[in-house]
Order: C-alpha cells, then sequence, then structure tokens
C-alpha cells in the first residue's frame, strides 16, 4: 500500500479512495499524535475545520469533526472558507490543529484532507508519516484510547471566520483599488464568497463569474484551470484585470484586459519588483520550484533579484523561505506565498495585490508583466505509468539525455512524478515552440514505454 499523504494531504475520489471511515481515522490519528508530540499540553486542544463547497465536503466535514471530537478536540466549524483561512484562522485563533476538505483543482468527484499545525503552518513530513503510521495500527484492531464524559471534545459553528479574514485581507494592502473594473471567476469553489467581498471593500469594481457554488459544479469549466470565460467577461466589461482562482482558492492566475493569461510566474514578477520598490523583499530574493519558465529567471537576473529554485511544491517553497527568512515565493500554477501575511498560498491576497500594483502604478497589467518573456514551453501529462520508477529507469534517463543535447542552452527537460495524481509530468522548454512540442512528445512516448 502506498503512501497516503501526497505533496498536498490526502487525495481520492471521495467515498471510494477517501471514504468517511478514513476522514474519520485520520483525524483521531492525528490528534493522538499532536497530543504524543506535546502540542496539546496544558490546555484544552482546539481544532479549525473547513471545506469547499463539493458535496461530499458535507459528509467528510462530519467525519472529520466526529473523529477529532471523540479523541478530545474541541472544534470550531467555520464552514465554506477558501485553504489560506482556515490556515490563517488557525494561527489568529490560536488553535492547535486546522483541517481543510478540498481536492483543490481537481473535478468535483475527487476530496482531500490537509492538515495544519499550530499557526497555520502545514504540517511536516514526519508528523504526516507518524499519523499515518497510527491511523494503519489502529485501522487494523489496534484499540484507541477514548475520553469519556467531560474529557470529548465540544463543536461549536464559528461565523465570524468570514468577516475576520476578508477584514485580514484587505487590511494588508498597500494601497486601495479605488478605480479599477475587476472580473472575478470564483470557480464555483471556496472563494466564492469571499474573493468579490475582499475587492469589494478594497474599493474595486466587481464583476463575477463562477460564484454559484451547487456541490456539484466546482471547476467546472471555469476557474484557473478553465480560463476562457473570464477572458470573454474581462473583454467584454472593457474590466482593467481578471482574476481567477481554484476550487480551494489557494492559487490565483490573472488576464490582462485584453484577455492574455498572465501566469503564477508573471505574477511573481511583478509582486517580486513591487516588494523590492517597497522595501518588503527581504534578502532581495524570491523563491520559486524547477517548473518556473526558463523566463522568469532571466527576468529576476536582469532586475538583479536573486532566484532560490525548489522541488515542486508550494509546501517545499515554503519551507525554502521559512528556512532562510524570505518573502515572496511561489509556483507557475498560481500558488503564491507572500510570508509576511499568510502561511500558505493564497489567491485572493495574490489578487488583491497584484490589482494593488496595477493601481498603484497607473500601469496596464499587461505592461507590467512584459517584465518577463515566457519562452515556449509544452507540459504533457503520461497517465497509468508507474510514476515511482521516472528516477531508476535507464531508458527514461537515456532519452532524457538526448532531449538534453538537441536543446542545449536554448531549453530545458523536466520530468517528474505527480504527488497529487497517478501520472507523469513531462516538461520541456525551448526558444522554438514546434521543437519543444517536438522533444515533449517523444519524451512522453519514452515515459509510456519505460513505465507503462
Amino acid at each position: 500500500m502506498g503512501r497516503l499523504f501526497g505533496t498536498d494531504g490526502v487525495r481520492g475520489v471521495a467515498n471510494a479512495d477517501l471514504t468517511a471511515e478514513l476522514a474519520l481515522g485520520l483525524s483521531v490519528a492525528a490528534a493522538h499524535v499532536l497530543a504524543e508530540v506535546g502540542t496539546f499540553e496544558g490546555h484544552r486542544p482546539v481544532a479549525v475545520v473547513g471545506r469547499d463547497p463539493r458535496a461530499s465536503g458535507e459528509f467528510l466535514e462530519a467525519a472529520v469533526v466526529a473523529g477529532l471530537a471523540s479523541a478530545g478536540v474541541d472544534v470550531l466549524r467555520v464552514g465554506v472558507l477558501p485553504t489560506p483561512a482556515v490556515a490563517y484562522l488557525t494561527g489568529s485563533l490560536g488553535a492547535d490543529l486546522g483541517v481543510m476538505l478540498s481536492a483543490s483543482h481537481n473535478p468535483m468527484p475527487d476530496n482531500g484532507i490537509k492538515f495544519f499545525a499550530r499557526g497555520g503552518h502545514k504540517l511536516a513530513d514526519e508528523l504526516e508519516d507518524r499519523i499515518e503510521q497510527t491511523y494503519r495500527a489502529h485501522s487494523s484492531g489496534e484499540p484507541w484510547e477514548r475520553p469519556t464524559g467531560a474529557g470529548v471534545g465540544r463543536v461549536t459553528v464559528y461565523d465570524e471566520g468570514f468577516d475576520n479574514y476578508v477584514a485580514h485581507l484587505v487590511g494588508v494592502l498597500p494601497n486601495r483599488l479605488d478605480g479599477l473594473k475587476v472580473v472575478i471567476d470564483g470557480a464555483h469553489g471556496a472563494a466564492a464568497r469571499v474573493s468579490p467581498e475582499a475587492f469589494a471593500r478594497a474599493g474595486a469594481e466587481v464583476i463575477t463569474i463562477g460564484t454559484e457554488p451547487d456541490g456539484l459544479n466546482i471547476n467546472d469549466g471555469c476557474g484557473s484551470t478553465h480560463l476562457g470565460l473570464l477572458r470573454a467577461a474581462v473583454v467584454e466589461h472593457g474590466a482593467d484585470l481578471g482574476v481567477a482562482h481554484d476550487g480551494d482558492a489557494d492559487r490565483c492566475l490573472a488576464v490582462d484586459r485584453e484577455g492574455n493569461e498572465v501566469d503564477g510566474d508573471q505574477i511573481l514578477a511583478v509582486l517580486a519588483l513591487g516588494m523590492r520598490e517597497a522595501g518588503t523583499l527581504r534578502k532581495n530574493t524570491v523563491v520559486a520550484t524547477v517548473m518556473s519558465n526558463l523566463g522568469f529567471k532571466l527576468a529576476m537576473e536582469r532586475a538583479g533579484i536573486e532566484l532560490v529554485q525548489t522541488a515542486v511544491g508550494d509546501r517545499y517553497v515554503l519551507e525554502e523561505m521559512k528556512a532562510h527568512g524570505f518573502a515572496l515565493g511561489g509556483e507557475q500554477s498560481g500558488h503564491v506565498i507572500v510570508l509576511d501575511h499568510a502561511t500558505t498560498g493564497d489567491g485572493t491576497l495574490t489578487g488583491l495585490m497584484l490589482a494593488a500594483r496595477v493601481a498603484a502604478t497607473g500601469r496596464p497589467l499587461a505592461e507590467l508583466a512584459g517584465v518577463m518573456e515566457r519562452l515556449p514551453q509544452i507540459l504533457i501529462n503520461v497517465p497509468d505509468v508507474d510514476r515511482a520508477r521516472v528516477a531508476t529507469s535507464p531508458e527514461l534517463t537515456a532519452a532524457v539525455t538526448e532531449a538534453e543535447r538537441e536543446l542545449g542552452a536554448t531549453g530545458r527537460v523536466l520530468l517528474r512524478p505527480s504527488g497529487t495524481e497517478p501520472l507523469v509530468r513531462v516538461m520541456v522548454e525551448a526558444a522554438d515552440i514546434e521543437q519543444a512540442r517536438a522533444v515533449a512528445g517523444r519524451l512522453a512516448d519514452a515515459v509510456k514505454s519505460a513505465l507503462g
């Protein structure tokens, strides 16, 4: 049996892979492990539990709440809120644990469980491993130590979470958004209420799409994975920019007034320059992953900003930022972390800060994003292969070596097993799009042949 925890919590098809029993068991295990390491020492433990609008989140939330309360943890149910809101509230309320039920950008049938430690930071890998080991031990018959009487946890609905989080977002902006017209695509997800409210309170004129979640339509043809509706709406309404979130709103992509996509690398470049100008880009450094476009790296070099690169996954970006005191980091997918104001990627905060830069400079988003030129980049997902053998296959090693020889200094190759899905990602960059496409196609075929 493989590891339950991927790069972003536990995910799977709800009620098939991710069952109520699994959600309950993992929650009880998390409570016991955190108690063992001293997190609850000297006080009655408290957890914040939130979810995105997926229908399956309703029964999974009930299972998580039941598990935590049965283990003696008091629970604050904050309802449908973004992942970064749960992280923020875990920190601001002094909770010992945060739990978010979401599968982010995945389709509606999927769901996931993500745990946050005290302060709103993602759990360390070693704690996730202990939780999984504890869960497996008890699911095979080892009895739990269970509190009774007044020792069981109490469950409270915490409706103030929405206003507290929105007030935090607006309060950290460097300037208001008065005069801007912004289209927001909430992906029928967790940002459907939060993002429009935050932009409106900050002074923007707001037009919304994808903000009517019904439990079944999350990420369905909208949001950060499907920008077509946002592009059309921005052009139709003559907006200054558009902002698109994913299902749990921990990421943000944007569209300029002509309908052109502004990806996470470009957003990161715009924010890096703005923060350096404001004196808040600590150590004159930005953190990104190895998936970042080569054009981003070149743009940072031209601007005299240091770039540190990590493995793919916002948790690794965050670990690097915390270890060395950096203030800004993110991914091409739109996970952007502004560590002074958030402990994880925050799509609403990212969109607000990007809009604030447009408002402060009076320059259109297209001009600001033009600080970097995106080199052609082809990404192919190869499903139904043994992703665990990517690094050890001689056939793949030879194929990558040949591709790198062909591209030379004008491009690069990256093969990466997905941390959340059963597939291998093939990424190729080159100065010429047709060359990138051809090389990526050959590598994808090599992956199928070697690992299929």
